[in-house]
């Protein structure tokens, strides 16, 4: 069993869950423009609020499956793909606004972390 991947899932999975349940209304460094939530962070990426419901719902559940994947392993690559699709989705958001780099950093490591994780079925890693 390879701990450092577990690790990273968990890591990834209740960070994400930490943003979308926890944080979504709390002003942070890392949200886009001048937003203070999640609500006006896509509004300052320019998306209708529908969208951002859609995009919480999918990082929500990929980020449980994620969680879940620990003990089913069969679900891990889906759901790490999934996740990281949609964190460069929000990379690309953060670059078109504009945004200073820093801000797109945690989900730039994310989305390594994901990646990371889903190659973890395919190859071996050293760690």
């Amino acid at each position: 069993m390879n701990y450092v991947i577990i690790a990273m899932q968990v890591i990834v999975g209740l960070s994400i869950l930490n943003v979308w349940l926890v944080q979504n209304k709390k002003p942070t460094k890392w949200r886009g423009g001048k937003a203070k939530t999640i609500f006006e962070e896509f509004k300052a990426y320019g998306l209708p609020i529908w969208s951002c419901y859609v995009i919480g719902d999918l990082k929500v559940i990929l980020a449980i499956l994620l969680i879940a994947s620990i003990w089913y392993p069969v679900i891990k690559e889906p759901a790490a793909l999934g996740l990281a699709l949609l964190l460069l989705g929000s990379i690309a958001m953060h670059f078109k606004i504009k945004d200073p780099l820093y801000k797109s950093f945690p989900a730039f490591l994310f989305f390594l972390m994901c990646t990371l994780i889903a190659a973890s079925s395919h190859i071996q890693l050293i760690f």
